[in-house]
């Protein structure tokens, strides 16, 4: 188990559990993901954020 700080989308609270404590719903890492230079898959996530297809 990765020990990351993750909050509870319906309460705002945040924990280290998976389970929120309070109401029970799964809670999400707010952790953004890991930075690499050599992504696969850039392309694909600026598509999907600007909308557009790229031709490369």
């Amino acid at each position: 188990m990765k020990w990351k700080l993750r909050k509870c989308p319906k309460d705002k609270i945040y924990t280290m559990k998976e389970i929120c404590p309070i109401c029970g719903n799964k809670t999400v890492i707010t952790a953004p993901p890991r930075f690499s230079p050599e992504d696969k898959y850039v392309r694909y996530r600026i598509e999907l954020k600007k909308g557009i297809k790229l031709n490369c």
